[in-house]
């Protein structure tokens, strides 16, 4: 192999954990990608900020009685985090433009935070039931 080939560099940073589709659930979920971006040695904003409102979601929006909803953080190449939470409700996708009135947390006004936050965001179908609202942060090297 040339020097400097990244072939058998160590593979990117994972974590994925499920977690109660409840308010504690989504408090956990923001207090573990916490603990999970220091060991690390990533900055907590505006990842933790962005994972609680995603983890929010999931446990209010997404939720059904006696399912979890699962909460991934993996550093990608080139160089990005990537934050994931997945929920059984496969059948409702979040909107991006709120547009109507209402209380914020009625109408996606939480996801102009993960919009204004993250490089990217996005929902995605599947498995079924399920979905997976994600957003990704471009780290600083």
């Amino acid at each position: 192999m040339p020097a400097g080939s990244d072939a058998f560099a160590d593979p990117p940073h994972r974590f994925s954990v499920p977690l109660s589709a409840t308010r504690r659930g989504a408090r956990l979920a923001r207090l573990l990608a916490t603990e999970q971006l220091r060991t690390w040695g990533l900055p907590l904003d505006p990842a933790r900020l962005i994972v609680a409102e995603l983890a929010a979601k999931a446990a209010s929006h997404g939720r059904v009685p006696g399912r979890s909803f699962r909460l991934t953080l993996a550093v990608t190449r080139p160089g990005a985090l990537r934050i994931e939470v997945t929920d059984t409700r496969g059948d409702c996708l979040p909107v991006r433009a709120p547009g109507t009135s209402g209380t914020p947390a009625e109408n996606g006004y939480g996801l102009l935070l993960v919009e204004e936050l993250a490089d990217r965001w996005g929902a995605a179908h599947g498995p079924v039931p399920s979905k997976t609202v994600w957003a990704e942060l471009d780290l600083k090297c």
